[in-house]
């Protein structure tokens, strides 16, 4: 990684969170996802990587 770049992760909302509990919904939001097929760019870290596992249904992560 050269110096000065973050790893980042690009997180695409596939799924609704229609019937979904509202734990997960709060962490769509939290990962600034609250429309379908909205991507966003977020810095690679663990907090973010265990969002993206509670709610894996939900997205599609391509590494960036």
């Amino acid at each position: 990684m050269a110096a000065g770049k973050k790893a980042t992760v690009r997180v695409t909302q596939t799924g609704s969170p229609i019937g979904r509990p509202a734990d997960q919904r709060a962490t769509l939001v939290g990962l600034g996802l609250n429309k379908m097929h909205r991507t966003r760019e977020l810095e690679d870290t663990p907090a973010v990587r265990g969002m993206i596992a509670k709610v894996k249904h939900l997205v599609r992560v391509d590494e960036a």
